[in-house]
């Protein structure tokens, strides 16, 4: 999608167990003083007036009328149908809350409310990674081309979202794209989240070094893993390596279903150099089968696309020429089957409000 001046505005929200802050997007540009509120998270009532009090707050703020209200909003929900459930970090929402039909029916707008991983690899599809590795690939004189892209948040939890030929894939359930819930690699009767997040990093430290819990975070383990903070340097590397492996486990098993490039975002993406070598080694690696022969891990083979070197592999692939039978003529082959894995360069805040902005564009397009 290209934005343009002619697009709707938007309004938007974050969510937040704290505080929601209110704003409106056109063209992919916030146009707005933002509005913050205090979400009011145990009391329902004062919640749902405070999200109609920003956005009324907003709307006056615009010298056009806005065409719709787009945002990403904690699960579990039937985000199709706008209805929120149960939530952990606003326990006033129980049993069942018609916030989208609220809203709808109070601003008289379309109301289109998603989870923020899905809204993080939309965002990303359509203006981030996507667009922009399809454009350095054309650059390279490479005529590989991408039209899928798997999205990861990587932060408090692990999240994704998933998007094919420019559609966020939603599911029959509006439940796709939930990788949280693979299974642990390490610890079977737990899920993945449990080695795939900043509680993993800590808590593996923890483990390796014997230390009792004293409130570390992910960025003390990366300073001690870097040499920028006093601890023990082997235990911080060893948790980062072991992150590195639960993900490679996990990604394996999400391109082996969904063959198409992947964007990590989120707090912990910024310490992709100490995570991706085991993560590229896991996805890269072997299995064995009933035979006790060694086969590849994945069809595809995986690049880091963060590194140069790595990417002019990935851009260049193996490709041939081989003659058409019983013909002169020739044409480009490449055999090889390959996927990139690389770093959010919008930032997952920056992604998922332009997810949003895109997903209410296209769907009020659709419905036009």
């Amino acid at each position: 999608m290209i934005l343009s001046e002619n697009q709707p505005v938007v309004m938007t929200l974050d969510a937040g167990g704290t505080n929601f802050v209110f704003s409106a997007v056109k063209a992919g540009d916030e146009i707005v003083n933002p509005v913050s509120l205090p979400s009011h998270a145990a009391d329902l009532e004062l919640c749902l007036k405070n999200i109609i009090r920003g956005f009324e707050t907003i709307e006056k703020q615009l010298s056009e009328k806005p065409q719709a209200i787009s945002f990403a909003f904690p699960g579990p929900a039937d985000y199709v149908n706008g209805i929120i459930g149960d939530l952990g970090n606003l326990p006033g929402f129980r049993g069942g809350v018609a916030l989208g039909p609220m809203l709808e029916e109070h601003f008289q707008l379309p109301v289109f409310i998603n989870n923020d991983g899905d809204l993080f690899a939309y965002g990303e599809a359509m203006h981030g990674m996507l667009p922009a590795l399809n454009d350095k690939l054309s650059k390279s004189g490479s005529a590989k081309q991408y039209h899928n892209l798997i999205g990861i948040t990587l932060g408090t939890g692990f999240g994704g979202g998933l998007v094919r030929n420019n559609d966020l894939i939603i599911g029959d359930n509006g439940a796709a794209g939930e990788v949280w819930l693979l299974r642990n690699p390490f610890n079977d009767k737990t899920f993945a989240e449990e080695n795939i997040s900043a509680r993993a990093i800590t808590n593996e430290y923890y483990a390796i070094t014997g230390m009792q819990k004293n409130g570390m975070a992910p960025l003390d383990v990366f300073y001690i893993a870097k040499s920028q903070k006093d601890g023990n340097r082997e235990a911080a590397i060893g948790s980062f390596n072991k992150f590195g492996r639960a993900l490679g486990i996990a990604l394996a098993e999400i391109v082996t279903l969904m063959d198409a490039p992947v964007v990590i975002g989120g707090g912990l993406a910024n310490a992709w150099e100490l995570f991706f070598p085991e993560m590229l080694k896991e996805m890269n690696g072997n299995l064995v089968n009933g035979n006790g022969n060694h086969i590849p891990r994945l069809v595809m083979q995986t690049f880091n696309l963060e590194e140069p070197a790595s990417f002019e592999k990935f851009a260049k692939g193996e490709m041939t020429r081989i003659k058409v039978p019983f013909s002169e003529k020739e044409i480009i082959y490449d055999p090889q089957k390959r996927i990139g894995v690389g770093i959010s360069h919008l930032g997952a805040s920056k992604a998922i409000s332009l997810g949003a902005y895109a997903f209410a564009v296209n769907a009020i397009g659709s419905k036009g």
